[in-house]
C-alpha cells in the first residue's frame, strides 16, 4: 500500500485527501519538484529544494519548511523503496475561496514517490507551433500550470516521439515541455539562455558546470543544422535526440553529447547532493 505525505504525516495514498477548494487544483496555484530517486536515495536534493522556494517567491506563497521537506521526503522514501522511482514535492496555496484570490488557509504540501522508467539512451523530438512567453508572470517558475504541456506532449505522442520543443515569442528555441535542450552546431555546445524562458532546470546547471556550454540565443532552425542535439531533465539525465520532426541524426549519441552522457553519470554517481 502506497504512502504518501500530506500537511505533516504519513497517509494511506488511497483515503487521503486535499481540499476540492484547494487553490493548487481550482486554479493551479502551487508550485512542484520531481526528483529522482535511486534504491532509496533522492538526488540532488539542496538544489530542488533551492528552486522550489524560488518558485513559491515568484508566485507570492509563504516560503516552505525545507527541514519539513527534507522529513517529508525521507519518511516516503523509506515508506515507499523503489530501485528506480519518482519523487514529487507539489506545494499550493492551499484552500481558498473560488477563483484567483487567496484565502487565509495554509499551504498544501504533498509528497508521492512512484516507480519511474529509464530512460532510453535516444529519443524522438518533434517542435509544436505554441509558443513559451519569455515575458509572462511564470517564466522561469517550476508551477503546476502545466495544461500548455499536457497538449503539446499528446502531440509529441501522436507523431512517435517522447518531447515537443517550444521557441518562444521571439521565435528563438526555448525548452521541452520537461526538459532543457542542448545543441552541437561547428563542434560547439549551446544551449538557450534563462532569458529565453526555459526553467533553471537541475540537470541543465550540472551540465553546465561539469560539462561546459555557451549559453546563447538560437533560433529554431538550429534543429535542423544540429551536428547533435540532447534533452536534459531529472529523469532522463542526458539523453540524445535521434530524430528531430522529420530529420534523423544518425548515429546519435554523437560524441560530444556521449561525453556529455559520461560525464554527467560519473559525476552523480560521485555526489547524490551535487
Amino acid at each position: 500500500m502506497a504512502l504518501i505525505w500530506l500537511n505533516g504525516e504519513l497517509r494511506d495514498a488511497d483515503s487521503a485527501r486535499v481540499s476540492v477548494f484547494d487553490h493548487g487544483l481550482t486554479v493551479g496555484d502551487g508550485v512542484f519538484e520531481t526528483l529522482k530517486t535511486e534504491n532509496g536515495r533522492a538526488f540532488a536534493v539542496r538544489r530542488h529544494l533551492d528552486r522550489l522556494a524560488a518558485s513559491a517567491a515568484g508566485l507570492g506563497l509563504p516560503e516552505p519548511d525545507r527541514d519539513e521537506v527534507r522529513r517529508a521526503c525521507h519518511a516516503v522514501l523509506a515508506a515507499t523503496p523503489l530501485p528506480f522511482g519518482r519523487l514529487r514535492v507539489t506545494y499550493t496555496g492551499g484552500p481558498a475561496p473560488l477563483g484567483s484570490d487567496r484565502g487565509d488557509a495554509a499551504p498544501t504540501l504533498l509528497v508521492a514517490h512512484a516507480p519511474a522508467t529509464r530512460a532510453p539512451e535516444s529519443t524522438a523530438v518533434v517542435t509544436v507551433p505554441w509558443t513559451r512567453n519569455e515575458r509572462g508572470a511564470l517564466t522561469g517558475l517550476k508551477t503546476t500550470s502545466y495544461a500548455e504541456n499536457v497538449i503539446a506532449l499528446a502531440r509529441a505522442r501522436q507523431e512517435a516521439a517522447s518531447e515537443a520543443l517550444f521557441a518562444n515569442t521571439a521565435g528563438l528555441l526555448c525548452e521541452g515541455t520537461g526538459s532543457n535542450v542542448f545543441v552541437v552546431l561547428d563542434g560547439e555546445l549551446r544551449t538557450p539562455p534563462l532569458a529565453s524562458g526555459c526553467l533553471a532546470g537541475i540537470t541543465r546547471a550540472l551540465v553546465l558546470e561539469w560539462v561546459g556550454a555557451a549559453e546563447t540565443d538560437l533560433p529554431m532552425d538550429c534543429l535542423e543544422r544540429a551536428e547533435e542535439i540532447f534533452l536534459t531533465s531529472s529523469l532522463r539525465d542526458v539523453q540524445a535526440v535521434r530524430r528531430v520532426d522529420g530529420r534523423t541524426l544518425p548515429g546519435a549519441p554523437g560524441p560530444v553529447t556521449a561525453k556529455a552522457i559520461r560525464v554527467f553519470r560519473e559525476r552523480s554517481a560521485a555526489d547524490i547532493d551535487p
